[in-house]
């Protein structure tokens, strides 16, 4: 398996916080890798780094074996790696099928219906209400089209930043299938999420990030059987 994305010894700074410190990870091309761990650990921060929304005062980030460092964002997005940001950001008053085109900026226009269809495919709820107003969807509904429009850019990785958070059960196990989906049609996904069962069960890969430090990496079963783990993310 080719590595798709590598992170070497990151090191990212807000004003005088040292909020990421030497961060080194990597993922190969048709996996799922999750990072877990709590609320401020770091695991947004890194995905925004990774994705050019941030600077790192040290390190090195590697897409398809050429620095992605200081590349502009919608360079990022060019080069085939996106981010499906956490809490959403869609577009609140444009329709859904305008929010999808807006996810297509970086593609041929010819292309841009194809990609509609597609993610219609992954997606139907998306084309039941294509002409509905984004801010009128439900929070399950604005997931899906968050992660449509994130499709859009046909990335080969794409990144999910907490694509769970606050969604009932019953959406967030239809948010991971749909999450399996994407990987199985040939998506390599770096997941963050808060729900490190649900994470754990759907990677291959897992790393697990305290105060800005991986502490600790595997296969994902083995880290959804390990003691430490149970104990501090999974309730038991």
């Amino acid at each position: 398996m080719a590595t798709m994305l590598k992170v070497n010894d990151l090191h990212v700074y807000y004003g005088s916080i040292h909020a990421i410190k030497g961060v080194s990870f990597e993922v190969n091309e048709g996996e799922i890798v999750t990072l877990i761990g709590a609320n401020g650990a770091g695991k947004s921060t890194t995905l925004n780094t990774i994705a050019g929304l941030l600077k790192p005062r040290t390190g090195e980030i590697e897409f398809e074996g050429s620095s992605v460092l200081g590349v502009p964002a919608h360079k990022v997005v060019n080069k085939g790696l996106a981010l499906c940001p956490e809490g959403r950001r869609i577009f609140q008053h444009l329709t859904v099928e305008e929010n999808l085109e807006m996810g297509a900026y970086t593609r041929p226009a010819d292309e841009v219906a194809e990609s509609k269809e597609k993610v219609y495919e992954l997606f139907p709820r998306m084309k039941e209400r294509y002409k509905q107003t984004a801010g009128t969807l439900s929070g399950g509904e604005q997931q899906m089209l968050a992660m449509g429009r994130a499709l859009m850019s046909k990335p080969r990785l794409l990144m999910l930043d907490e694509p769970s958070m606050g969604l009932a059960p019953i959406l967030v196990d239809q948010i991971f299938e749909i999450i399996e989906s994407m990987n199985k049609a040939g998506t390599t996904i770096l997941l963050v999420e808060q729900n490190a069962r649900m994470a754990l069960s759907v990677a291959s890969r897992a790393y697990v990030l305290e105060t800005g430090l991986i502490t600790m990496s595997g296969d994902a079963d083995k880290l959804l059987n390990d003691d430490k783990v149970k104990k501090a993310y999974l309730g038991g």
